[in-house]
């Protein structure tokens, strides 16, 4: 269902959509150690190191970085050209960002008395410091940011609620979901979520995305997105299969097993390589995530959607 404006309307148990995210980021996650300071200044040469740069180029750039110029007045005192030499020195690209953060850092010296401002709205105002990086060090530093939407939340955004690709409607789904007050993690969880099991290749069942249970793509089987205009192949397409044995149980109350693996594989042949025991794999799969159950009556199976 969508609204008015035509943007879809979220689980209507958002607590367990929100826990179950939090939760599976708190449980494991990629250790950047950026995410184990709250510090503005290593939260904000973070964030500029890693615009368009891999993050696994990042963790050595950015402790280097920090043993050369461990704060805000030692990177301000520091000479210009001794920042843009380490940044191309360290293939960090775009020279410029070494400037505006040298610049930024004599900023928060000069005009904020060595303290970083702690809202989005007054980190905007240090040199290179746009919406999003503005936005990511309120987050990450102070707990104190807005819904962040970047290129991979759009993705992931996009295939769980099945949102427009319309800013507006990104930002506004992005913030509906995002629990008050919990910037810092939300934000982190929902980027990781994008960065590991949400990519251009999806991987939920690998990583265990915590959204099976809510996410269109997942019971569609469509995994296409604004960066993924074509849909994707997915190894053993396990995951297609899956979507399509979802989408036809919620056409029909219940289905026979091998009524439903003809109807999901033209190949289907109950004892070939993709027959029952293939099948019945699946069926176990989604029930193990709690979307089906199944019962044996007689010599047949006969699989529904969980209600």
């Amino acid at each position: 269902m969508t609204d008015a404006e035509g943007v879809p309307e979220l689980p209507a148990d958002l607590d367990a959509v929100r826990g179950a995210l939090v939760d599976w980021y708190e449980a494991d996650h990629r250790d950047f150690p950026w995410r184990r300071t709250e510090d503005p200044y290593e939260v904000l040469v973070s964030e500029v190191m890693s615009q368009q740069t891999q993050l696994d180029r990042v963790v050595p750039a950015w402790e280097d970085f920090l043993d050369e110029w461990p704060t805000t007045a030692a990177l301000a005192a520091a000479d210009r050209a001794d920042v843009v030499a380490f940044w191309s020195d360290h293939s960090l690209g775009y020279n410029n960002r070494a400037k505006y953060l040298h610049e930024a850092a004599g900023q928060v010296e000069d005009d904020y008395d060595g303290s970083f401002p702690e809202d989005p709205e007054g980190l905007r105002e240090l040199m290179g410091v746009g919406p999003y990086t503005a936005n990511a060090v309120a987050s990450f530093a102070f707990d104190n940011g807005d819904a962040v939407v970047d290129t991979n939340v759009k993705r992931v955004l996009y295939r769980a609620f099945d949102t427009p690709d319309d800013d507006d409607a990104f930002g506004r789904i992005a913030s509906a979901l995002m629990p008050a007050g919990e910037s810092r993690v939300w934000n982190n969880a929902v980027m990781e979520l994008g960065g590991v099991a949400c990519g251009k290749r999806p991987r939920c069942d690998e990583a265990g995305c915590p959204w099976r249970e809510w996410c269109h793509a997942y019971q569609t089987g469509d995994f296409t997105a604004p960066d993924v205009p074509e849909q994707p192949s997915f190894e053993g397409s396990r995951r297609q299969f899956r979507g399509r044995i979802v989408r036809l149980l919620g056409e029909h109350d219940e289905m026979d097993l091998d009524a439903l693996g003809h109807r999901i594989r033209v190949d289907y042949a109950p004892e070939g390589d993709h027959g029952r025991e293939w099948l019945r794999g699946l069926v176990d799969d989604l029930a193990d995530d709690g979307l089906v159950e199944s019962d044996a009556s007689g010599d047949g199976v006969v699989v529904s959607l969980r209600r």
